[in-house]
């Protein structure tokens, strides 16, 4: 890598896709709870495209998009509206995927953050709203299926893309970056952060060019990634295979790779398509929106405290280090646990490193949205005041924790 670095700038891209946590799908009354429902049972005409069906947009995950944009310091047109994206494949049942195309919810915005304790801006190209597509089931592994079954629960759910511009320079900076995104899509409640089960999906968009030049490379796109591990070896990998081609006087495809985490290495998949093979045309079945001044400041006004906010505020009043305010407010869970066990009276230094230690070693702190913390924020503060006051001691206190 450190050849590399002498030779080539690499140019990173992320386009994240947010299932929205509303409780019907994007143009229809369908039940969102497709996990663990039976295959199918979650579908009407218009969520399968039938004749004569019409849309009807939600205005639950419209505002959950324009929310999410503000927190991302969008700009906030006063006219949007939706577009057909015109493609086949066997879990699209319209033939078409209702989108944004020339006329998005939102545009321009920006998020900062650290790598390495230095500074990074990375610039949001858009946040538009969409529909998900429906899922296929392979059987066995898919690059050796034989046959593939479809699912369409999911068909229809509200989806955000967030798209950054090419303002990522290494792996380092794609998975904070999408740490960071993530964190803020959790605590402003539009999405669970769920990586494992597709609720939460990011593709990158790599290139390479000479340093010093000013025009990109050729783009690969790559997919299939299911966690911040899986992005970072996605991205070093397809780094220095792009490197190698290069350096052996070979030429670069614009395609769409998938990544195998078992193999650790990106396929190939296919060719990459560009714009016009999709066809966009405005989708003839939904208006125009009108968002009025009004009702984004009536969105932005609902606005809870932001990760680097309260990160500042963590810093400052209770005199913790960048590093561990960083870490305690990546997950709205743990940020909120962390301020209820200093409110119950336990020193916040100490509560932080409980949680930082002995309690992200029994669990997780990336689990606690799901799984929950290991021990209530009172039981911990009952602990640390037997310690405090000498009753028992720390190593008494971690025995009690672990059992």
């Amino acid at each position: 890598m450190s050849a590399l670095a002498t030779r080539y700038e690499v140019v990173i891209g992320l386009e994240v896709h947010a299932q929205i946590l509303t409780r019907s799908k994007m143009f229809c009354g369908c039940s969102t709870d497709y996990l663990t429902a039976a295959p199918n049972s979650i579908t009407c005409p218009v969520c399968l495209g039938l004749p004569g069906s019409l849309p009807v947009i939600n205005r639950d995950a419209v505002e959950a998009t324009i929310r999410t944009a503000l927190a991302l310091n969008c700009e906030i047109p006063e006219f949007t509206k939706f577009d057909r994206k015109n493609y086949f494949y066997p879990d699209l049942p319209k033939g078409y995927q209702i989108s944004q195309y020339d006329l998005p919810l939102s545009r321009n915005g920006f998020l900062e953050f650290e790598v390495k304790g230095q500074p990074r801006r990375c610039g949001i190209t858009r946040v538009h709203l969409e529909e998900d597509t429906g899922k296929l089931l392979h059987a066995g592994a898919i690059h050796e299926a034989q046959s593939s079954l479809v699912d369409l629960n999911r068909a229809g759910v509200p989806l955000m893309e967030i798209v950054s511009e090419p303002d990522l320079r290494s792996a380092d900076d794609a998975r904070e970056y999408f740490t960071r995104l993530r964190a803020i899509l959790q605590y402003i409640g539009v999405n669970n952060g769920d990586m494992e089960s597709g609720q939460l999906r990011c593709d990158a968009n790599v290139s390479l060019r000479p340093l010093g030049a000013t025009e990109y490379g050729t783009k690969v796109e790559i997919k299939n990634m299911n966690s911040f591990r899986a992005v970072h070896r996605a991205i070093e990998f397809e780094i220095v295979r792009q490197t190698e081609v290069l350096d052996g006087g070979g030429r670069l495809a614009q395609e769409t790779r998938g990544w195998n985490d078992a193999r650790g290495e990106t396929v190939s998949q296919r060719s990459k398509e560009y714009a016009q093979d999709y066809r966009y045309f405005p989708e003839p079945d939904l208006p125009p929106l009108a968002v009025t001044r009004p009702w984004v400041e009536q969105i932005r006004t609902g606005l809870p405290e932001l990760p680097a906010a309260r990160r500042a505020r963590f810093m400052k009043a209770f005199e913790l280090s960048g590093y561990d305010a960083s870490l305690l407010t990546s997950s709205r869970t743990v940020a909120e646990y962390f301020e209820t066990a200093v409110r119950g009276g336990a020193p916040a230094k100490a509560v932080a490193n409980w949680i930082l230690g002995d309690l992200s070693r029994l669990r997780n702190t990336a689990d606690w949205d799901k799984a929950g913390p290991p021990v209530k924020a009172e039981q911990l503060v009952e602990l640390l005041t037997l310690v405090d006051s000498g009753q028992i001691s720390g190593k008494m206190a971690k025995d009690l924790i672990a059992q």
